[in-house]
């Protein structure tokens, strides 16, 4: 998956915002203020991490070579996915999904409400 592919889905989730705290290495995307993905360089290739739950993540890594733990991140919560690996773009995708999805279940209630009204 290109790099402008990804971003411009990442860009596409209800009061998704992007920006680089960590400096110009890392473009990190939050919903409200909370991450739910980062894009970097890692080994010399575009990857994404993402968050996901411990059984997930665990499963993930053992059937994707493309796919280890959290790069700079909770080894549990966190994957970091090669976009140029063996995971098809349609499962970054998903996993894009499933991170900011979790990410949201975690907001108050009424942040979570206001999400849904948007479309999240």
């Amino acid at each position: 998956m290109l790099q402008q592919e990804i971003e411009d889905y990442l860009d596409l989730f209800p009061e998704a915002e992007s920006g680089y705290p960590f400096g110009p290495e890392a473009r990190v995307y939050k919903v409200l203020g909370k991450m739910f993905a980062l894009l970097a360089i890692h080994r010399g290739e575009l990857s994404m991490t993402v968050k996901g739950t411990p059984a997930d993540n665990e499963l993930l890594v053992s059937q994707f070579k493309g796919i280890i733990p959290g790069y700079h991140m909770n080894k549990q919560h966190w994957v970091t996915v090669s976009l140029e690996s063996d995971v098809n773009d349609g499962m970054i995708r998903d996993l894009a999904a499933q991170s900011y999805k979790l990410v949201v279940s975690t907001l108050p209630k009424a942040q979570q409400k206001r999400l849904q009204l948007l479309g999240a």
